[in-house]
């Protein structure tokens, strides 16, 4: 215990004399010795420290040699801290303020990945994961050769699973509740909005399990339509999807369907 006590006690002195020091360079008007000062934090990734260093001398370094290099280490400040608010609108300032810089393309790709990094859990609201998407999706047009593309196609496709798992979840809500109409929609909406799925065939079948449901707990006047609409859908599903491991389950709809409408019995 005594030990532990004393480890702690150092580490407060040792915090207290960094504190004292940090606050003795930033009172300092040796703006050159903060600037080193400034590199050197950042350098030992000290961020915070570098930060508000380098704002304290934005004013002596602009237009200088050295203020565009600051600049980018400064917007990188922040994205390490993971302020990515801030960070995105560092990087993009970047961008617009030194358009012919060699660090352009990067800046412009970090201000994507910053919207990425903001993209929350698959129940949230989606729009960052968009801005990332529309974002990511206009540097690959600007810089169809940069090393960036092959990792922002990445990230776009991941963008894109996320959002696709957000409609899916969606539309498996409506069928749980037992909104059977809204959940056929939604899952047509989902295979609509996603042509390219690996899961195009199981979104058909949950539409064609959900159009069953309602037609089943429908009024009698109204089963009819309702159940033929199935069988049009299961012969969708059987045209396009001729190797589907749902073929099966699906035919079984339709030899129910068939079923229900010759006797009239569930």
């Amino acid at each position: 215990m005594v030990r532990l006590l004393m480890v702690l006690f150092a580490f407060g002195v040792l915090g207290t004399a960094c504190s004292s020091k940090f606050s003795k360079i930033m009172k300092s008007k040796d703006y050159e010795y903060k600037y080193k000062m400034a590199e050197q934090y950042y350098a030992n990734k000290k961020y915070e420290e570098a930060k508000k260093l380098f704002e304290d001398i934005f004013p002596y370094l602009k237009g200088s040699p050295r203020y565009e290099d600051m600049y980018f280490k400064y917007a990188y400040a922040y994205y390490y801290t993971r302020d990515y608010i801030n960070a995105e609108n560092m990087f993009k300032n970047f961008a617009e303020s030194f358009p012919a810089s060699t660090k352009t393309q990067e800046s412009e790709y970090m201000r994507a990945y910053c919207f990425y990094k903001q993209s929350p859990k698959v129940e949230l609201d989606q729009t960052n994961t968009n801005k990332t998407m529309a974002l990511m999706q206009a540097f690959i047009s600007t810089h169809p050769t940069s090393p960036y593309s092959k990792e922002a196609n990445e990230l776009i496709d991941q963008c894109r699973e996320k959002l696709e798992l957000k409609d899916y979840k969606s539309a498996e809500l409506y069928y749980n509740l037992g909104f059977y109409k809204a959940a056929a929609i939604a899952f047509s909406n989902v295979a609509d909005n996603f042509p390219d799925s690996k899961k195009s065939d199981e979104y058909k079948l949950r539409m064609i399990k959900s159009y069953f449901k309602y037609a089943e707990m429908s009024y009698e006047e109204k089963q009819k339509e309702r159940f033929e609409k199935v069988l049009t859908e299961c012969q969708d599903f059987t045209d396009r999807f001729t190797d589907s491991k749902y073929l099966e389950e699906v035919n079984k709809y339709k030899s129910q369907t068939n079923n229900i409408l010759k006797t009239g019995k569930k």
